[in-house]
């Protein structure tokens, strides 16, 4: 891993930061606090629009309540929100009332707008975030309930999800039978994420073991072989492809962790972050883009910007030792492009317009985590 100065950060990226975390804390986190908390669920709105109203509901998903347990637990302590707390509390007391299925354990993928069970497969993706906000909550505040719930979502993923070759499969059935998805790369790689937070906050032996042997298969099974990017589907699937986003994520996770730098899957990931940078981040307007094809010379498979993927490379940059320049204007950028006084912009087309105004509810997790790096970077 470069090494990383933090005493060299200049007042004006400071500055920066301090104005983007200011604009978190001031005008995004009071949208979730306020006009996108539906009290009769004690749930999030999975959206709302330019104008703070909650789009017409579908659905309500486990995965993005627990994205905002997370969001809220990281908020508790801090005397700027006394709210937080309570409201992490609502959102662990809803994903155990609604999306938990107490006939064959684990949780259901959604419930519909009056609150009945909608999708009710079980899906990795969700269970992983399960798990990682459990963590995080527990960590704030020690309830046996929450570490009995952490245990409960880990126990489900080792006996349910788990194939025998440290890979999980991405989805089941509501009751565990299989739906031949096979795996798919960021469910496994919100579950590393998912046990790295486990691994923060106590000892835990059979989920350390896990995470290395999980990172050992994704360097067989995901990494390609000739440019060492991290591929969305096993090697040799049919159609497949890469995401700078998640380059830029797992990099991050892998180059922060004592525990996995040292592994070939980090030393994958650093080989391939210039080759990333080359093909998926413009170097003028800074965008990153959504997906790219090696099968096809590496052209662009959706040149669509999202404000996530904005967010995991500025996050990646903090552990870069020639971060410091880039980092500035990554995070002016991102201040210039997706950050507005209603909110944010979602998604900005291969030319910079605005394409989604719409404000999901599950995207103050990746602004967080991103702020939550920067943080430590100029601390």
């Amino acid at each position: 891993m470069p090494d990383v100065s933090r005493s060299t950060s200049s007042p004006e990226s400071s500055a920066l930061f301090n104005a983007v975390q200011q604009h978190f804390h001031q005008v995004i986190v009071p949208m979730w606090q306020g006009p996108g908390w539906n009290p009769q669920l004690a749930l999030p709105y999975e959206a709302l629009d330019a104008e703070h109203q909650p789009l017409p509901p579908q659905r309500y998903r486990a995965m993005a309540c627990a994205r905002q347990l997370y969001v809220f637990s990281q908020l508790i302590g801090d005397t700027a929100t006394p709210f937080a707390e309570e409201r992490a509390a609502a959102l662990f007391r809803s994903l155990q009332r609604h999306f938990h299925d107490a006939e064959h354990g684990g949780w259901f993928y959604s419930i519909d707008p009056q609150g009945a069970p909608l999708d009710r497969r079980k899906d990795l993706y969700t269970h992983a975030f399960i798990v990682f906000a459990c963590a995080h909550y527990w960590a704030k505040v020690r309830e046996p309930l929450v570490e009995s719930v952490l245990n409960a979502a880990l126990e489900v993923v080792a006996q349910r999800f788990a194939r025998g070759d440290d890979l999980y499969e991405a989805s089941l059935d509501e009751d565990w039978s299989a739906l031949g998805s096979g795996p798919l790369q960021n469910p496994l790689m919100h579950l590393a994420e998912a046990f790295l937070a486990t691994l923060t906050v106590r000892e835990d032996v059979p989920v350390q073991t896990a995470l290395l042997n999980l990172c050992q298969a994704m360097q067989q099974h995901f990494i390609d072989p000739q440019h060492q990017v991290m591929m969305e589907k096993p090697l040799g699937a049919v159609e497949n492809w890469f995401e700078p986003g998640h380059q830029f994520e797992w990099y991050f996770l892998l180059a922060s962790s004592p525990l996995l730098r040292d592994s070939s899957l980090h030393a994958s990931l650093e080989h391939a972050f210039a080759f990333t940078e080359q093909l998926g981040v413009d170097p003028q307007s800074g965008a990153v883009c959504a997906m790219l094809d090696l099968q096809s010379g590496t052209s662009a498979k959706d040149a669509t910007q999202r404000i996530w993927a904005k967010a995991e490379y500025l996050r990646a940059l903090t552990l870069r030792g020639d971060s410091q320049a880039p980092l500035q204007r990554q995070l002016k950028a991102l201040q210039e492009h997706f950050l507005h006084v209603g909110g944010w912009n979602e998604c900005l087309d291969a030319d910079g317009a605005i394409s989604r105004r719409d404000m999901p509810s599950t995207t103050p997790y990746h602004l967080a985590t991103c702020y939550r790096g920067l943080a430590e970077y100029f601390a």
